[in-house]
């Protein structure tokens, strides 16, 4: 994907607001009685001044979704494709997210939602020969109720010397792949109203960030057979997920067999605790059926006037 700058938008800012997340209902096969709703008690929510949206979803606005470092293993927008699963084992998740114009609150239509995470055991796609000692390692997997208490030192993490912060979103520069492998990867329009699904798996943890999922919105560029080509990269962010859901993932093959030390959403540096606004998705699911399927969802309040490629955060 080719980014140009576009001329520097003059708005007040202070107008600018982000989107209070998961206004929507979302229906999904296989989530019903005993569902599990979490986004939730890790969250934290604004109580500024709001407004309705525009868009007629209930959703109030307030401020901008938080921008966050792209982190060394962003591979351009080329895949454009709804299911990024591939073969990757682990549990099946429905990730649905809608992007608005923050100042207007009006969906934001034909922009490009692309985002990359992680396998069940760590790995970045393309990044494949950067990890050491396969899955699995040294350390203790979650258990019990969540902690703040690091468990041990891994010894299966992207190892060299990546942007500080560490793999996978510590620092904005970015590392070359080393292979051609693109799981866990994909872009996509939003429709009319501003909302794209992606079918995936539940992200694993890896050493120094807790579980989190890349994004990167786009506008003014194209499709082409390439990908996408041209425009700007107006909102890099990063989502997370209550540390209840991830501990339940941890019960649940092949996230158990990982002994990788993990890093909470209270201890992790680049999560703003912010709850909604910084990232924090609406997870369901049924309890004590995790391994069925998780439904995740979140808007995302963007500037489309301006440019946020994650790379000098």
């Amino acid at each position: 994907m080719t980014e140009t700058q576009g001329p520097a938008h003059k708005k007040d800012m202070t107008r600018r607001r982000a989107v209070l997340a998961g206004g929507a209902a979302i229906i999904a096969a296989g989530v019903g009685a005993g569902v599990v709703a979490s986004a939730s008690a890790d969250e934290t929510t604004s109580s500024g001044t709001g407004k309705k949206s525009a868009g007629g979803q209930g959703e109030e606005c307030y401020r901008l979704t938080s921008e966050t470092t792209e982190g060394p293993y962003y591979i351009d927008a080329d895949k454009i494709r709804k299911d990024i699963t591939e073969d990757k084992e682990g549990i099946p998740m429905t990730l649905r997210l809608k992007v608005i114009d923050s100042d207007t609150c009006k969906p934001l239509k034909h922009a490009a939602v692309d985002i990359w995470h992680c396998d069940a055991l760590g790995i970045y796609s393309g990044y494949e020969s950067m990890s050491s000692g396969g899955p699995g390692g040294g350390g203790t997997p979650p258990s019990g109720a969540p902690t703040d208490a690091p468990t041990g030192v891994p010894t299966d993490a992207p190892t060299g010397t990546p942007p500080s912060g560490g793999p996978g979103g510590g620092g904005g520069g970015h590392t070359e792949p080393t292979d051609d492998k693109r799981y866990l990867r994909g872009a996509q329009l939003t429709d009319k109203h501003g909302y794209v699904e992606f079918k995936t798996i539940f992200p694993g943890w890896y050493q120094g960030r807790c579980v989190h999922i890349h994004t990167k919105v786009h506008v003014g560029g194209k499709m082409t057979d390439a990908g996408y080509e041209g425009g700007r990269t107006c909102h890099t962010g990063q989502f997370f997920f209550a540390e209840s859901a991830v501990l339940d993932s941890a019960k649940v093959a092949p996230y158990s067999t990982s002994t990788t030390t993990r890093t909470t959403l209270t201890e992790d540096t680049i999560y703003d605790q912010s709850g909604v606004t910084g990232g924090l998705m609406k997870l369901s699911y049924r309890k004590n059926h995790m391994a069925r399927g998780v439904v995740g969802s979140i808007t995302m309040g963007v500037d489309p006037d301006e440019t946020h490629d994650g790379t000098d955060l």
